[in-house]
């Protein structure tokens, strides 16, 4: 099902009222806030972000009503969200959505492993493309780069080690012993088949965007 057939114009509502949380304005493509609304829709971020431009804008007669009806009225547009969400089943999302064909190819990339609930895949792609900056001989816990990374994930540094040594069973470069047979090292697996080969600047534009998630 195409994503713009799953958008329904109630939604501008949400948008709206995201839009002007402080600081007010079309909020980074992986802010957390974003990313929870696109969570809640099963709307991808960067549909979303797209879309707030378009409000922005006033890009319509639609959205100019809206935008005159509740921009100074935050209480007001809180009080139509609670509505719309018990009207449109949120609150019971499995029944909302029975029939739907969900995409949730970006939302897996959010959610924790079950293994290593400390871990996202989006974390991975963190530590990864810090893989790419560092030497095997400086992947420990005491340098200023993974301290620096763990604070912002929230991720014990010994971990990021962890990933990191596994990221190195990955590496062609490198020759190290088999990935053992686990959820952290598949998912790794996976996020260097996706990234690895890239181009290194283009790993690290899209690390850029994804900090704003844990900030």
């Amino acid at each position: 099902m195409a994503t713009k057939s799953r958008w329904k114009d109630e939604y501008w509502l949400m948008l709206m009222y995201l839009y002007l949380k402080k600081p007010t304005g079309v909020k980074p493509l992986y802010s957390r806030h974003l990313v929870d609304l696109a969570m809640e829709l099963h709307l991808p971020p960067k549909y979303l972000y797209r879309k707030m431009f378009q409000l922005r804008r006033l890009s319509t007669p639609r959205l100019e009503r809206l935008w005159n009806t509740y921009y100074d009225k935050p209480q007001k547009i809180a009080k139509g969200i609670t509505l719309l969400r018990q009207m449109n089943g949120f609150n019971n999302a499995e029944a909302f959505y029975e029939g739907v064909e969900v995409n949730e190819s970006f939302e897996s990339d959010f959610k924790p492993l079950l293994s290593t609930p400390d871990i996202k895949p989006i974390t991975l792609v963190l530590i990864l493309d810090l893989y790419f900056r560092l030497t095997p001989n400086t992947m420990v816990a005491e340098t200023p780069e993974i301290k620096e990374l763990a604070r912002l994930t929230k991720v014990g540094e010994e971990r990021i080690v962890q990933v990191m040594n596994i990221f190195q069973c990955c590496d062609p470069y490198l020759v190290r012993e088999p990935l053992s047979e686990d959820e952290l090292s598949e998912a790794c697996q996976r996020v260097w088949q996706k990234y690895g080969n890239d181009k290194p600047e283009d790993l690290a534009a899209y690390a850029t965007q994804l900090k704003e998630y844990f900030k």
